[in-house]
């Protein structure tokens, strides 16, 4: 037979069947990626020959087949089953061989890290586990802060008995897998001091949406079990990996503080090894990682995604006495990897709700909706009815067999990136985490409504709200000469529609990232000594915690937050409307009130360029201007194309370029362009002026159609005549394009109009409008309606041609 033991970096991937998948993925990144700087700790691994022959020695495959072969008759419960083989193993002896081999590795293990008796994690790696189509995550035990050779020992038999924990044996059976052709190898690995640090865990893609551009990190002081059990709410970092590779970009999208109330340490004394511990109020506030950690983190993931040629799921851990990061697992990222990318399906809540019971993190992109059961362990799942909603604390693996049977599922604790969200994504159910306050909130047997369909935060509704689910065939869009693009209109919706064919963003509007997300008014964080309003001053004071001054939250956010619409359509353009409130709108921001004016008419008032040039505003226009610049220069989102809204007068234009020039935003630099919305009468006029200022114009047709009829867009007594394929609306439109295309400069159109009425989209193609931009749940109708009328226009210029030129 051989060797019962050996080294992970004498194994790599191909050796799954002689040592599990973690084990041969671990000895491969030691073995192919070391030089790369992908760290992993040190070990060694019992092999899949080694378990079989312990089995073999006592007699156990033939018992352990009779009593699996009971349970599967429905002679015996599942739990009993899993206890029976459990403990026909656990009080079985190694063979000499075995146990020797055993502890001459942890020895040498020791000579090497310079320690008699070091701290090892022993961890189980099966041979039928991460695959590229099952996970198997967290079905077999690990055992951390193990020391000595008789505590090795014990632990590597728990591992041998793990292989049929109740939640292992279930998960086999619905992935089909014999019980007895699969072995189990033991990792025994040098434990990170990351209960002095830090751990986390990582994927190379977006867990909800699969966009495969970026890189999401979860991060916790202590040790990362508690992570994956949910029992701590993390940081979370997503990482933009197109500018990676440039030392000079810091290509961080999104960072969010997590509570982590708890972290894991080190157990002093008694049998534990470990213990959950409150962290310091200095921890909850704090980040965990810093900016040069969560890089170091990014394009280590992006290393062993190139090298395994597919998306990753991987466990870090921070060693709190050297500083170091190490890799501590890499496996197969299951779920979007094994779905068809031509179909995408969309859920959408067709009745209208009262305001959500709770909210937490949204975990995929489903609705459900069923009675509550609150479930408190595993154990309940003979009283648990199929198609309820589970709500609980937090699951672990134990809670798998109960969470097959849920409709959908809502907890207390834990992140994106926890069990219960790992689970919910490959059983394909809703699941809000983190919400707090679920089990306190939700009582037995109440209907309610779970939507994961409306951004990141995830809503729980009472009540049955009406839903409804559409599937587009994205391979049947089809390809149109008009560049078709994207509304988008927060963060939060940018990374969901990534898979529609779009040619980029044709209006992300800055002022919905300052309202949903900022929610204070920039002059209130620039000038805070002049807020009264009591309760202003202390959001504001929440909202700012851990920045390094209030104007610095403004500005990290909303470069965060407009170049996480810029990367999932990169290298294509994406336009960012400059903020346009109108004044009452930025008043009800916080802290607004004290900064603007009451006009009689907003809608003609104090907006756009008007706006920037202002004294009122100066100052906070030159917070936006610092926003753009990080996104595109620091962040690396360098396919942003700036946008000037309600610009009166080329006079006007030319004191917003100036103040854009004046703060680093120059047209041209660093292939900076800058568009300008067309939705005044003078725009389309004077367009000649404005080209010479602009590299492009954008359509505004509700403004351009309000002031060309002289009909409040916003008045429902005059909605019949508020009509942007009225004639003179039409002229205005055709004569700018017009214009525009004699002084080369693109023309595109952002609004609905195309959408809802095909003559109107064939009178845009018939004058050569460059791009249509839409908002998502209106693209694939308008694609398909630009794609006829220019088949239409293609037949009419043919049969225009003379007969020779046919």
């Amino acid at each position: 037979m051989e060797r019962p033991v050996v080294w992970l970096e004498e194994v790599g991937r191909e050796d799954v069947a002689r040592v599990g998948g973690k084990n041969a993925s671990l000895g491969e990144m030691i073995r192919a990626l070391g030089h790369a700087g992908v760290r992993v700790p040190p070990g060694f691994a019992t092999t899949a020959a080694a378990y079989r022959a312990h089995l073999a020695a006592h007699g156990l495959p033939e018992r352990i087949r009779a009593l699996l072969d009971a349970y599967h008759a429905g002679r015996a419960s599942l739990a009993d089953t899993g206890a029976a083989i459990r403990r026909l193993i656990l009080e079985t002896e190694f063979a000499p061989d075995l146990a020797d081999a055993i502890r001459s590795a942890y020895a040498e293990l020791g000579r090497r890290l310079g320690e008699a008796d070091p701290a090892v994690a022993v961890r189980s790696s099966a041979t039928a586990e991460d695959l590229p189509d099952a996970s198997f995550a967290g079905q077999q035990e690990t055992f951390l802060n193990v020391r000595g050779a008789r505590a090795l020992l014990d632990a590597c038999r728990a591992c041998f008995a793990s292989l049929f924990t109740d939640r292992a044996i279930a998960y086999r059976d619905l992935q089909g897998f014999d019980h007895l052709a699969v072995a189990l190898s033991v990792c025994v690995q040098a434990m990170v001091r990351a209960d002095l640090g830090a751990a986390g865990i990582m994927f190379s893609i977006d867990t909800e949406s699969g966009f495969p551009g970026v890189v999401l990190i979860n991060a916790a002081w202590g040790l990362g079990e508690p992570i994956v059990q949910g029992a701590v709410d993390p940081d979370r970092y997503l990482v933009f990996k197109a500018p990676l590779s440039d030392p000079a970009k810091v290509p961080i999208l999104e960072k969010t503080r997590g509570a982590k109330a708890v972290k894991m340490v080190y157990a002093e004394g008694g049998s534990a090894r470990t213990a959950l511990v409150e962290t310091t109020r200095r921890e909850r506030d704090a980040f965990v990682l810093s900016d040069a950690e969560i890089l170091e983190l990014a394009r280590a993931a992006c290393t062993i995604e190139r090298h395994y040629g597919r998306p990753m799921d991987m466990e870090w851990a921070k060693d709190g006495a050297t500083g170091l990061i190490w890799i501590v697992q890499a496996r197969p990222e299951t779920v979007h990897a094994t779905r068809q990318g031509a179909v995408l399906r969309t859920w959408r809540l067709t009745g209208k709700p009262r305001p959500p019971l709770l909210t937490g993190a949204a975990v995929g992109d489903r609705i459900a909706a069923g009675p509550v059961r609150v479930v408190h362990s595993p154990e309940a799942i003979a009283d648990f009815p199929e198609g309820a909603v589970l709500v609980t604390e937090q699951t672990d693996p134990d809670w798998v067999p109960l969470m097959k049977r849920a409709a959908a599922i809502v907890t207390d604790h834990g992140g994106t990136t926890s069990h219960a969200a790992i689970v919910s994504r490959e059983l394909g159910l809703p699941a809000v985490v983190g919400t707090q306050l679920a089990t306190r909130t939700l009582r037995d047997g109440q209907e309610v409504t779970v939507s994961c369909a409306e951004g990141p935060e995830g809503r729980v509704y009472d009540g049955r709200v009406p839903f409804a689910a559409t599937d587009v065939d994205l391979a049947a869009i089809p390809a149109t000469r008009t560049r078709m693009m994207l509304n988008i209109a927060s963060p939060a919706a940018a990374l969901r529609w990534w898979r529609l064919p779009a040619k980029g963003v044709g209006l992300a509007r800055m002022e919905f990232i300052i309202n949903a997300v900022i929610k204070a008014h920039p002059m209130a964080l620039v000038r805070f000594d002049q807020v009264t309003d009591r309760a202003a001053r202390q959001e504001i004071e929440r909202l700012t915690r851990g920045f390094p001054d209030k104007p610095s939250y403004f500005v990290e956010t909303l470069a965060r937050g407009i170049a996480l619409i810029a990367a999932p359509y990169h290298p294509n353009p994406v336009i960012v409307r400059l903020s346009d409130f109108k004044s009452n709108e930025y008043a009800h921001l916080i802290g607004g009130a004290a900064f603007e004016p009451a006009e009689e008419n907003p809608m003609l008032g104090l907006r756009g360029a008007s706006r920037y040039a202002s004294p009122r505003y100066r100052e906070a226009f030159a917070l936006e201007c610092r926003a753009v610049k990080m996104a595109r220069e620091v962040i690396g989102a360098d396919n942003i194309v700036v946008m000037i809204p309600f610009c009166r007068t080329p006079e006007e234009a030319d004191r917003v370029l100036a103040l854009m020039s004046e703060h680093g935003l120059k047209r041209g630099e660093g292939g900076l362009q800058v568009y300008v919305m067309c939705e005044i009468p003078s725009n389309v006029i004077l367009a000649e002026a404005f080209a010479e200022r602009f590299d492009g114009f954008s359509i505004g047709s509700n403004d351009l159609t309000q002031l060309v009829l002289g009909v409040d867009r916003d008045n429902a007594e005059l909605r019949e005549l508020f009509d942007e394929r009225n004639e003179a609306v039409r002229r205005m439109i055709a004569d700018v394009i017009r214009r525009a295309h004699a002084a080369h400069r693109p023309v595109g159109i952002c609004g609905e109009a195309p959408s809802n009425y095909p003559d109107f989209a064939a009178f845009l193609v018939e004058q050569g409008i460059d791009s249509i931009s839409l908002n998502p749940d209106g693209f694939v109708a308008a694609v398909r309606r630009v794609a006829e009328a220019e088949a239409a226009q293609e037949a009419k210029e043919r049969m225009s041609e003379p007969a020779a030129a046919r």
